[in-house]
């Protein structure tokens, strides 16, 4: 019985990793964070949206964990930054071709040249938004429309 159980677990947790990230999935992860916002904010972070004044833990229940984060300092206030990102496919053609030798022939030798044309694609990371944080509240944020 317990054998059973740890499969399933394993499926359980696969299953979740994949599951989008949604303003409802993280204020159902953490209602308590949720309930202690003020009103106005809780109906920000409903709607997946962030204004100046909320804090890193209004941030991350309307947007998600960041891609990355910087800290640094802005004369005598300190600062983070957030930076979210995602990626774009970029599609391009390739021609590929060339003489070898392998298996190929009637007796299983033998040399042979191959050719095509085929389609790549390559997914580039580009920066959908950043938050910056002065003294633990946003002080300006940017997004992509």
């Amino acid at each position: 019985m317990k054998m059973m159980f740890l499969p399933a677990s394993v499926l359980a947790l696969a299953g979740a990793s994949c599951a989008p990230s949604t303003p409802e999935t993280r204020i159902a992860a953490q209602p308590a964070l949720f309930e202690s916002l003020p009103a106005r904010q809780q109906e920000l972070v409903r709607q997946g949206s962030i204004d100046r004044g909320m804090s890193t833990d209004a941030v991350s229940l309307a947007w998600g964990r960041p891609s990355r984060q910087f800290e640094g300092s802005d004369g005598q206030t300190a600062t983070l930054r957030w930076e979210y990102t995602g990626t774009t496919p970029v599609y391009s053609n390739s021609h590929f071709g060339g003489f070898g030798t392998g298996r190929h022939g009637r007796w299983g030798r033998g040399s042979f040249y191959g050719s095509g044309i085929g389609q790549e694609v390559t997914f580039v990371p580009y920066r959908r938004a950043t938050v910056l944080f002065r003294g633990g509240r946003v002080s300006s944020w940017e997004r992509i429309r």
